[in-house]
């Protein structure tokens, strides 16, 4: 079964070409905690000879070290590479392995089966073709069994393996396997997974793994192996599907080419297809196929291509390429299945950078529509996605995007999300279709624009954002800015942060979730009025930095003037003239700002004032000298 051929020693180049021309599968372990994924992908590493005897021999010495099998091999050591790994005999971090046969190669995912780490099994399973699930034969189906099931089903893999193993320690019983197959498909066919081959193994003994055992000798199924030798790879299927190209590079070497690249994300083109490429709408013909080893009558999914086309028309990287009698959809809203990544919360109407694709866009995400409990199935209401937790919520973009749903296409449309600030992804998605008010409205172009309403007012339009701690003064030192600004003769209009929730917000409360909704509306009101060609001034908190960088990223450059009015804790504090401190002190008053919510200061505001030092006449005149220098007073 090992990959190891006599063509090695005679022909190396026929051997090459052999190797090069196998297919690949891409696999999974996944399951509870000590089912055995890592001992189960070692001895297929061991079988297949994929070790050389350096590794061999380290492995031998960290069994007598780390090992649980006395002095025999522990196979789990050849997967498992962090310290700690071996240290605790768990997984953390996926794992990838290669290894190959004389009929295939195989990339192999060792996913960890602490719910802590389910993340990292998201990770292994989204370019995975099969999920080989295994269940310890001593314990049956357990809850992690049942979420890795759920986000197999999820994420899109069709073709699942139930390796029942440590058949060794239940003596090869074929009641206990028969019961666990049949408590395991009855939970599958709750979340949608058919195509599964059950198997009864002993990864530790090898039994059923390479060859039939002589120990189960009323197991008349292939074995691991032979099923993973000769299952159909999910790239045939999307080679019959339509055509998707998300396109990665605009080639332009010279004046005399320009071409775009990228990998087929499904169907198949040819010289001559009619494309369309999206979200323009634009169509021509594909002119050539272009690779480095010259050009190609015929491309499939799973190649890197470039593409030259018949007319000049506008692509960039991010575009998608489809088959023109069959075009992508395209929205800026829609339904997803979002499983949640980071530590910190999922916020409805924080900003997030989404990627699908090739193309990176912002995206805000609505309070879930439900949560899932995987272990029931059952839809629970949620305000937000802690970690781990897996929701259905609204997402809506910055501008439209050609797209597939999961089911239909995995390249096209799956997504992750990404955090502005730290660049963590921190969500993965799956979308299933457009909104209806995503098709049904449009933006209507206007005669007027920001520019000539600006004029006709004769001044610069702007959005001076003051932001600080409860107490620190900004509404104080905003009012007095207005003042002055109406004195010039400018046209301006303060939004209070008090002021607001006793209208626009006044449903809002004062949960994360909840203050960013409130700067969310603040912000586009305040988009609006600077469309207007007015001067804004808003006094609020803001206490996070993703949305102060999301009102920031709703104007023009240069028209966003962040103010910081930096007054310490406890200098605020004896300002406190409503006595809100007093009460949060107290704890009657929960997630206040400073206290028991936390205030992330500005890193790099256009102005900072300290109110501390200078009154607040003289706080007013710094912010009017700010706009001075930056030409937004005339």
């Amino acid at each position: 079964m090992s990959h190891v051929s006599d063509l090695i020693a005679t022909d190396i180049e026929q051997y090459l070409h052999q190797h090069e021309r196998k297919s690949l599968l891409r696999f999974i372990t996944c399951g509870s905690v000590d089912d055995g994924k890592s001992t189960l992908i070692g001895r297929l590493l061991y079988e297949s000879k994929m070790l050389f005897e350096d590794q061999l021999a380290a492995v031998e010495a960290d069994s007598r070290k780390w090992g649980t099998q006395g002095g025999d091999i522990d196979f789990a050591l050849l997967v498992d590479g962090l310290a700690a790994e071996r240290e605790q005999g768990i997984t953390i971090d996926v794992a990838y392995r290669f290894f190959s046969t004389d009929r295939r190669k195989f990339i192999v995912a060792d996913t960890p089966g602490h719910e802590q780490y389910t993340r990292n099994m998201v990770t292994g399973a989204s370019t995975a073709d099969v999920a080989v699930i295994l269940i310890d034969a001593r314990k049956g189906v357990l809850t992690q069994t049942r979420r890795h099931s759920y986000l197999v089903s999820l994420i899109g893999i069709r073709k699942v393996v139930l390796a029942i193993n440590k058949m060794d320690l239940m003596d090869y019983s074929e009641k206990v396997y028969r019961q666990i197959e049949e408590d395991y498909r009855a939970f599958a066919q709750k979340i949608g997974l058919v195509d599964i081959t059950a198997m009864p193994l002993s990864a530790l003994k090898g039994d059923n793994m390479l060859e039939p055992s002589s120990r189960m000798g009323w197991y008349h199924g292939p074995t691991l192996m032979g099923y993973l030798e000769t299952v159909e790879l999910d790239e045939t299927r999307q080679q019959a599907g339509v055509l998707r190209m998300p396109v990665q590079w605009v080639n332009r070497p010279n004046l005399d080419f320009r071409g775009f690249a990228g990998t087929v994300a499904g169907g198949t083109v040819r010289p001559g297809d009619r494309v369309r490429a999206q979200p323009s709408g634009r169509e021509s013909r594909v002119a050539r196929i272009v690779t480095a080893d010259g050009d190609l009558p015929l491309a499939v999914a799973g190649q890197s291509i470039t593409l030259t086309l018949e007319d000049e028309i506008d692509i960039s990287r991010g575009d998608l390429i489809s088959a023109a009698a069959a075009p992508a959809e395209v929205a800026d809203q829609f339904e997803a299945t979002i499983v949640w990544m980071a530590d910190e919360p999922l916020l409805p109407g924080r900003p997030y950078l989404l990627k699908l694709g090739t193309r990176t866009v912002n995206a805000t995400v609505t309070e879930p529509k439900y949560k899932v409990n995987v272990n029931t199935l059952e839809h629970l209401a949620a305000k937000k996605l802690d970690l781990n937790e897996i929701g259905v919520c609204n997402v809506a973009l910055d501008r439209v995007v050609a797209f597939d749903a999961y089911t239909a296409n995995r390249e096209t449309g799956g997504f992750i999300l990404i955090d502005r600030l730290t660049n963590h992804t921190v969500g993965a998605g799956m979308l299933h279709f457009a909104l209806r008010r995503a098709h049904n409205i449009h933006l209507q172009p206007v005669d007027v624009d920001k520019a000539a309403r600006a004029q006709s007012l004769g001044q610069k339009p702007a959005v001076l954002w003051f932001t600080g701690l409860s107490g620190a003064g900004k509404s104080t030192i905003a009012n007095l800015v207005e003042k002055k600004l109406h004195a010039l003769g400018k046209h301006c209009y303060l939004l209070d942060g008090d002021n607001i929730r006793h209208g626009l917000n006044r449903d809002l409360g004062f949960t994360e979730a909840d203050r960013v909704e409130n700067v969310r509306r603040v912000a586009e009101v305040a988009r609006l009025m600077a469309d207007a060609g007015l001067i804004v001034l808003t006094a609020f908190i803001s206490p996070f930095r993703a949305e102060r960088a999301m009102a920031r990223a709703l104007v023009a450059e240069g028209e966003f003037i962040e103010i910081h009015v930096d007054t310490p804790l406890e200098v605020a504090e004896t300002r406190d003239v409503k006595g809100l401190y007093r009460k949060a002190r107290r704890g009657e008053l929960v997630n206040f700002t400073g206290i028991d919510s936390p205030y992330e200061a500005p890193e790099s505001p256009e102005l900072r004032i300290d109110t501390v030092h200078q009154s607040a006449q003289a706080c007013a005149d710094q912010v009017i000298a700010c706009m001075n220098a930056r030409g937004l007073l005339g």
